[in-house]
């Protein structure tokens, strides 16, 4: 047996659906290799294999786990205080790849990542650097600074108070007067943002990105305002909230069709500019304005940003905002004339069941998609069809609990590799392609749970089937074994305990 085949047969066993915890506990021995970090980083465990790894003596191991995507993020809550920095900044950063839907972390992690008091026993990172990695992961809720805003530990009131717009205008007071100086001092500092005259005084000394960002965010005196128009700095006055009526009134007439569009579906532009603008020579300022009379709060202002303009694409990430519009503005939304508006409401994953019948049939495009995209309750045919039509979407899809394993025979002569390799996987197919020339289509085929033992035999020893073969939930346990290995005592190794 030559040691490239061993390999792959470590890959298959490793994300064998059908493999017990025990054969899993036998993989993270040492001689696993790159297939117990590709295990632990890319699939869902049993209990037993899940702790195994969590007190594995590999620091290896454990950072490949707190990648993992596809366990529960409660269950590793002992990472985020193990004895190495690394592993905890890895579970603080998140995952290598990006995933669209961004779970986030439950809050005992969130507390323990932000009140530690060291980056770990090794010394190789600090709990300050731990804590950026996880500002800027995405893991942290929204809503997260309003919920410690009140907490006992003061290090969780310093985390709100630096999410200043975030609090509620009581929290905002609470912070002004906490016991604590540095969150006093940070409440101070967020609240010297709401403070026109104090922006004015400290404009000057920001870099560009804070200052654009203070610009778009913070109440702004005359004098700024008019600095901006002299300086061509109108992208984050056309964005900012505070910015008044009669400075929007300009912010319309602007030569800049961008600047037009930025503030053509603000719900707080005067009606009679936004009916000027319905008529713009520009179509995007033309759509917007048309979408101002359904737009009263800026909730449903933001939900319509988020999808004007992104297109059949787009894979930016799927999170939750603080504040949703009201379920009636959505379900208004479902039933309008407007495309915009429909692709709002298939955004919305609370969308009621009764509508999604209707928008999965609906005849613009990207309704379909995005709806196929967000809403759990997306029928299994529809995500079926995105699959094959978009495939920017495909690693999203393929990660939603109802795509469909079955049902996808008839796509086993289709000429994209990537739906080849889904019929492949399909039982009902009569004949999986074990001779295709693309790889991933092999694999798959090999992976089929409808092929017989004796075929099974015979495709572990193909350097071109092996992996499929090992991965295939019919093989027995007993084989799967006797792929990785025995001990002369019989014994199954395990890895030694980790000290948590």
């Amino acid at each position: 047996m030559s040691d490239s085949l061993r390999e792959l047969w470590l890959r298959g066993v490793a994300f064998n659906a059908a493999a017990p915890a025990e054969v899993l506990i036998r993989l993270l021995d040492d001689g696993a290799g790159e297939a117990a970090l590709a295990m632990c980083e890319g699939r869902d465990l049993p209990d037993a294999a899940l702790e195994a790894a969590l007190r594995h003596p590999s620091v290896r191991i454990r950072r490949a786990l707190a990648c993992n995507l596809r366990v529960d993020p409660a269950r590793l809550a002992p990472l985020a205080s193990d004895p190495s920095g690394l592993v905890r900044a890895q579970l603080a950063g998140g995952t290598r790849h990006q995933p669209r839907w961004v779970r986030p972390l439950p809050t005992d992690i969130l507390v323990t990542f932000l009140t530690a008091q060291d980056g770990g026993e090794d010394g190789r990172v600090t709990a300050q650097e731990i804590a950026g990695e996880l500002w800027s992961s995405r893991q942290v809720p929204a809503s997260f600074p309003r919920d410690v805003a009140g907490h006992d530990h003061p290090a969780l009131r310093l985390y709100a108070a630096h999410q200043w717009l975030s609090l509620t205008p009581a929290q905002r007071t609470m912070l002004l007067d906490d016991p604590d100086p540095t969150v006093r001092e940070a409440a101070h500092s967020g609240s010297r943002r709401l403070d026109p005259q104090q922006v004015a005084a400290i404009l000057p000394s920001l870099a560009p990105r804070n200052r654009w960002f203070v610009l778009a965010t913070s109440p702004l005196t005359p004098a700024v305002v008019e600095q901006c128009f002299a300086e061509g700095d109108l992208p984050p006055l056309a964005r900012n909230r505070y910015t008044p009526a009669h400075v929007l009134a300009r912010l319309a007439r602007n030569p800049d069709a961008e600047i037009r569009r930025l503030v053509a579906a603000r719900p707080d532009l005067d009606p009679e500019a936004a009916a000027r603008l319905s008529k713009d020579p520009d179509g995007g300022v033309r759509l917007l304005a048309r979408l101002h009379p359904s737009i009263r709060t800026w909730a449903e202002f933001e939900a319509v940003k988020w999808v004007v303009g992104h297109g059949l694409d787009c894979t930016c990430p799927i999170t939750r905002p603080v504040t949703a519009p009201p379920s009636d503005w959505y379900i208004t939304c479902a039933a309008s004339e407007e495309p915009v508006l429909r692709r709002v409401a298939a955004s919305r994953p609370g969308l009621p069941a009764q509508l999604v019948g209707d928008l999965a049939q609906d005849e613009d495009e990207e309704v379909r998609v995005r709806l196929a995209c967000h809403h759990p309750l997306a029928p299994p045919r529809l995500l079926l069809d995105v699959f094959v039509s978009r495939p920017a979407h495909r690693p999203h899809l393929l990660t939603l609990p109802a795509f469909p394993r079955t049902g996808t025979a008839h796509l086993a002569g289709h000429p994209d590799p990537a739906v080849r390799a889904l019929a492949a996987a399909d039982p009902a197919l009569r004949e999986p392609p074990l001779t295709d020339p693309d790889a991933t289509v092999r694999r798959a085929a090999a992976a089929n749970p409808a092929l017989t033992p004796d075929t099974l035999e015979s495709l572990l020893t193909d350097p071109r089937t092996a992996e499929g073969a090992a991965a295939n939930p019919s093989l027995p346990v007993a084989r799967m074994h006797v792929l990785l290995g025995h001990r002369e005592d019989g014994a199954t190794p395990g890895p030694r305990a980790v000290r948590h």
